[in-house]
């Protein structure tokens, strides 16, 4: 029930979707439906969070001791874009957003168990990193520091996507894209720069 109520939720919008839909694309009964959830509120709130959790498990896997600084940070950004680029990852945001005028209950719920489980999941690796001595952030703090890294990997990548929908990016595009974000945040932070990376800027 839940993955034909994603489909219609995804393909219509909240406002749009009705009961009637999800029933009819589930199989069953309207009756089945309300027996399960209260409300269609109540279903889509199940959705988001089924739609968060199975979008974000592989980002929870990672592990930063066995790693190290750079692998980490590379692993979580293609993690990452992999997750919010991908056309379920966009459909759930442009629903999301849509929506959060008239139901910014749904928005905060869905900004709990996606974006910030993934900021607070990296700010513990940039933690651990600042705590081993392999990045300095300068007195701004792991949760800025956190911000600034998520910021780079979405860039306008997330942007474009959204007002494109019938694009998908390459490999070789997100790997550019998360290159670009985890060099920029290393010379900014880590004690040594990138390699070729202060001749490219002082040039």
């Amino acid at each position: 029930m839940l993955n034909a109520a994603t489909t219609v939720f995804l393909r219509h919008g909240f406002s749009a979707a009705t009961t009637d839909m999800i029933q009819r694309e589930a199989g069953v009964s309207k009756a089945t439906v309300y027996a399960c959830f209260a409300s269609k509120e109540a279903l889509f709130a199940a959705v988001i969070e089924q739609e968060c959790a199975r979008l974000m498990r592989t980002i929870r896997t990672i592990d930063a001791q066995s790693r190290g600084l750079r692998v980490t940070l590379t692993d979580i950004g293609h993690d990452y874009l992999n997750v919010i680029l991908s056309p379920t990852g966009l459909a759930l945001y442009r629903v999301i957003v849509a929506e959060a005028p008239r139901f910014p209950e749904q928005a905060r719920l869905f900004y709990l168990a996606g974006p910030k489980v993934v900021s607070d999941l990296l700010a513990r690796h940039i933690g651990y990193f600042v705590e081993t001595d392999q990045l300095q952030l300068k007195g701004i703090g792991v949760g800025d520091a956190t911000k600034v890294l998520v910021n780079l990997l979405r860039h306008d990548a997330q942007l474009e996507l959204l007002t494109h929908p019938d694009s998908r990016p390459s490999a070789a595009q997100i790997d550019h894209w998360v290159a670009l974000a985890v060099n920029t945040f290393l010379f900014a932070f880590a004690p040594e720069p990138p390699a070729g990376w202060a001749g490219a800027v002082a040039n």
